[in-house]
Order: C-alpha cells, then structure tokens, then sequence
C-alpha cells in the first residue's frame, strides 16, 4: 500500500561536534536588546524548525506570523526549516539560530556537549510517545524479543525504546530495528515490521488519517518519565542579551496557539496555504486536533503558567539519560531550562 511520507517530527539525535553554519545575519543592537533589526524596525528572531520539512505542530507559530501577532510584538519571526534534523541543534548551539522547535533530549544531550541552549517552554504537558502495532491489544514489551522494530536514529526514540524493553529484562540487541529516515508508518502499513515508534499526534494521527486501526503501548506505562516530549529552547546567550524579545516571542505564540485552538479550521487552512505541498489536510487536521488537545480542554485559554516548564520533569530526563547511556555524565538540572520568558514583566 502507497503511503505519502509523513512530515511529523520526531526526537532527533544531536550529530557529534557542531558545525559553523554561516547565515550572513549580524547582530544589531535593538532597543535595549541585542537581537538584529530588520528593515522595518523590528527585532529579528531566528527560529529553527526540528524536521527538514514543515508539519502541524508548527500551526501555532504559523499562525501568529500570518495574524501579525509577531509584528504586533515589535518581531520579525524567520522560521527557518533546517537542512536535516540534526541540524537544529546545530544552528541553536552556533548562532546560526536563536530560538528552536526541538525536543527535551535533545536539550539534554546538546547541553551535555557544552551547547549554551535551554528549554524555555513545554509543548503539551506528558510523555505521549509509546509503541504501535496494527489494531488488537497494546503489545507487551516481554514478547518484542527477535521482532522488527520501525524506530529512528536519536537519542529520545533509543531511551525510550531502552526503557521499554529493559522492563522485560531485554536490550536493544534482543530487537531487530529498522529506521525511517522520514516516517515508521510506511513501515507498518506495509508489514516491513512487527512494531513502530512515535508519538500519538504524529505517527498516531498519520496512521488515523490513513483509515488504519492502531493500538499504543506507553513507554510511560514502562517505567519511562512523564515528561513533555518537545520543547521551544534558545540560545542561552541570546535569551540573556535579549529577555525582552524572548518574552514578546512567548506572548505572540501563546496567542497564536490560542487562536489555532479556538479556531482549528482556519488555523489548519492558514497552515496549508502556507505549506501546501507538506502532508494532507485530513493528516493536519487530524495532527492539530491531537496536538491542541495536549494543551487542556477546549474553550479553555492556555496562558504562561501552562508552558512552565518544572525542575522534577527535568531531573527525571537526566536521571533516564544518564542511566541509558543517552549521556555521559548528570547535568545541574537548572542549566538546562528557564521560564523567564513566560513571567509577567
């Protein structure tokens, strides 16, 4: 069965030293910033997306570049689309980019190495990533043993895979594992494999849109943390010399994100006019419906409080990453993260 690629994103695994990435843009004082000024007066915020190729996770932002949320915030907001997926990290950690759509790992793993990045709020509130088979039961962990397993290469995918199997006294080498480069679901409609990995507003909402029956079983239900999946980070330099371009970034996404909530329709029609060639519009819509349910009830207005990002989430992360090898070594857990630019000024 033909399945169009996915354009969901996943965990990635941050690549080994950072390349310098050269974008050409110089940094210019701004009001009391230091960000860069574009040619309308406005702050210049570069902000990198986690998969070479748009999804609809990105709808909030989308959103408030098309509504001028951004220019009504005094930014000009370049969402930059990386050359490859470890390429985020790459341009957060070598001021190629400013602030970035990523993942929690990745933030671990990136500060690790000595990167100057940070969470600087949560997207969604818990650990929706698991183990999907077609239709039936959840598989049990205990019966993987010498099966396929759809997965991709980074960090976050191989913790949580770990943990999964370490509950049934097995290893990553007790599994067969075949990576996608851009989707497991091709993997798993086409029986290449027994079992995929992914989230349920990506590989879960791709597989839904395709009209296929699937059951999860949750690395949290295995011991994995509960902890937020992805993140928006920063360049930590640049969130010290630019707090209040950050803040005014975080109020006009807040916005954006409300407005896509309260709107989901004209939300996903804003994101398809915007990428048309990215996925179908019955996968976004069914991707945003998934994803906006992350953020609470509908009706419900999400505010600053609801993206703080909290030391206990964090230290789990650590604690995991250091057991399974993700890292070498436990990191402070208050260099990795900051809610500043959430609070009220």
């Amino acid at each position: 069965m033909a399945v169009p690629p996915r354009r969901a994103p996943r965990a990635r695994r941050l690549a080994a030293g950072f390349a310098i990435l050269a974008f050409g843009a110089s940094l210019a004082a701004c009001s009391n910033d230091t960000s860069a000024s574009s040619s309308e007066g406005l702050t210049k915020v570069r902000f990198v997306q986690e998969w070479p190729v748009a999804d609809g996770f990105w709808i909030p932002w989308v959103v408030a570049q098309d509504q001028g949320f951004y220019e009504e915030a005094g930014l000009d907001v370049d969402i930059i689309t990386p050359p490859n997926v470890a390429a985020t990290m790459q341009y957060l950690g070598t001021d190629e980019a400013d602030l970035a759509f990523t993942t929690s790992v990745d933030i671990v793993t990136a500060r690790s190495q000595g990167v100057p990045v940070v969470g600087i709020g949560t997207y969604g509130t818990n650990n929706n990533w698991g183990l999907m088979s077609r239709g039936g039961e959840p598989v049990d962990p205990a019966d993987l043993e010498g099966k396929l397993v759809g997965t991709y290469n980074d960090a976050w995918s191989n913790a949580q895979l770990s943990i999964m199997l370490a509950s049934a006294g097995m290893t990553i080498n007790d599994v067969k594992l075949v990576t996608a480069d851009s989707s497991t679901v091709p993997l798993l409609v086409g029986d290449q494999v027994d079992v995929i990995t992914g989230i349920t507003n990506a590989e879960g909402s791709e597989l839904e849109s395709l009209g296929e029956d699937y059951s999860i079983a949750y690395s949290k239900d295995s011991g994995a943390p509960d902890a937020p999946v992805l993140m928006l980070s920063g360049n930590e330099e640049w969130m010290d010399a630019n707090p209040g371009a950050a803040k005014a970034f975080m109020d006009a996404t807040l916005e954006g994100l409300n407005f896509a909530r309260s709107q989901p329709d004209e939300a996903v029609r804003i994101f398809m006019e915007t990428y048309p060639d990215a996925q179908s519009l019955e996968f976004t819509e069914l991707q945003w419906a998934a994803t906006a349910a992350l953020f609470g009830d509908d009706g419900v207005e999400v505010t600053p409080s609801d993206l703080e990002q909290s030391e206990a989430s964090w230290q789990l992360l650590v604690d995991v990453a250091v057991e399974y090898d993700v890292i070498d070594a436990a990191i402070p857990v208050d260099e990795l993260y900051t809610n500043e630019a959430l609070e009220e000024r």
